[in-house]
This record gives C-alpha cells, sequence and structure tokens, in this order.
C-alpha cells in the first residue's frame, strides 16, 4: 500500500499501466490509496478450468449475458455487501473513476439477467492485451462465475495476453487462478501492453456452448 492520493482517470490508467490499482478502505471512505501487492493472481487464459457442475450450468443458458449493457448497475452490485462480506472497498470515487473510464471504452462490465433482472456480474478494465478484473458480485448461484466464464471466452478470442485478479484467493484457485510474484507480474504486463486485444472480437450474444468450446479449444 503507499500514500493516499487524489485521482483523475488519467491517473487511474497510469496505475493500471504501472501495475498498480486504487482502493478505498471502505465503501464510506472519502479517499484512495495505491495498491502494488507483492504477490499477484492471475488467470493463464490457456488454462482456464471450469468445473463440471458450473459447464453443465453455462450450457444451460440459465443467466442472459450481454456486455456492457449495464456497468454502473455491476459496479454498483459489486458496491454491495452480500454473503460473506459485510462491506466493500467501492465509495463514491470509485464510482466514479470507473464510470468515466466506462465512457472512454477501457473499462467493462460482464451482466448476468435472469427474467430481465441483474443478478450479478463483474467489471474491469483492458488497456493493450491486458484485463485488470476489479470486481465480481452474485444475486444468484453461480451467476457470477458464468460471467467469468464468458469473459474468459471473449478475452482469448480477442488476443488478450493478461488477466490480472489483483489477489489470490481459493473462490478464484479453483478456476486454475496462479499466485505470482510482483516482478513476474509486471514482465507478463508489459508484454501484454504491447498486444492489441479486441474485447468485442467474440459475439456479443454468445451462448454458453459457444463459451465452452472456445475455452476448450484454448487448453
Amino acid at each position: 500500500m503507499g500514500r493516499r492520493i487524489a485521482f483523475t482517470p488519467e491517473d487511474l490508467i497510469a496505475c493500471y499501466r504501472a501495475g498498480v490499482f486504487p482502493m478505498a478502505e471502505s465503501r464510506e471512505a472519502d479517499r484512495l490509496f495505491i495498491v502494488d501487492p507483492e504477490r499477484r493472481g492471475v488467470f493463464p487464459l490457456d488454462r482456464f478450468h471450469i468445473p463440471r457442475r458450473l459447464a453443465r450450468t453455462i450450457r444451460q443458458d440459465r443467466f442472459d449475458i450481454t456486455i456492457n449493457q449495464d456497468f454502473l448497475g455491476v459496479l454498483d452490485l459489486c458496491a454491495c455487501a452480500g454473503p460473506g462480506r459485510d462491506s466493500t472497498w467501492i465509495n463514491p470515487a470509485i464510482r466514479s473513476l470507473y464510470g468515466a473510464l466506462h465512457s472512454r471504452g477501457v473499462a467493462h462490465s460482464v451482466e448476468a439477467r435472469r427474467d430481465g433482472r441483474l443478478v450479478g456480474g463483474l467489471y474491469g478494465v483492458a488497456l493493450g492485451g491486458a484485463f485488470f478484473g476489479e470486481s465480481m458480485a452474485s444475486r444468484e448461484r453461480d451467476c457470477s462465475k458464468v460471467a467469468l466464464a464468458h469473459l474468459v471466452a471473449r478475452l482469448r478470442a480477442g488476443g488478450f495476453r493478461l488477466l490480472d485478479a489483483q489477489f489470490h484467493t481459493e473462490h478464484l484457485a479453483q478456476f486454475g487462478l496462479e499466485e505470482i510474484s510482483r516482478s513476474a507480474f509486471k514482465a507478463q504486463l508489459e508484454d501484454a501492453l504491447q498486444a492489441r486485444g479486441d474485447f468485442f472480437r467474440f459475439p456479443l450474444s454468445a451462448s454458453g456452448a459457444q463459451v465452452l468450446q472456445s475455452i476448450a479449444q484454448m487448453s
């Protein structure tokens, strides 16, 4: 962690290019600080693992998955307390900054809906061939996991080289998340930033079967 600082959208992009990112101490906090973890959680995009039960859920298309249809709605879901977390770090400054990046086409969301209602999803930042996953939320079982699978298929199809998850967790380890050193992460980041990832190469209305087929072809 580093010093507290006032951020602009340009500062935020510079942080990601340098391999660091901002957080707030709580949802109620009015200031941000820079985080530069010694150990970093990353998904090897060519070895992403989908557990068998989740694969069945993805194939059944239980959720309607959309891209960038309700970025702030996803962010607000992520900002809310939920099962297993009493508070979050997404404060009004974070909401404003990432909303600005979304308006510039730099930040993206993957939404999961059931009967038209937003029930989960994830959001993050895309620069070059790197995607920095920020947060995910789920109001129904597996919906954020399904969104993650759709994201991975999209990144691979678009030529991305790095999917940053920031921290290693047991929840994410089931998908093949690896923990690497700060120096190894920044080497991967430097390589990924040289690529030209296309976030929209994969079909916007891809079915679960298409997602599973795409990920299977990576392995």
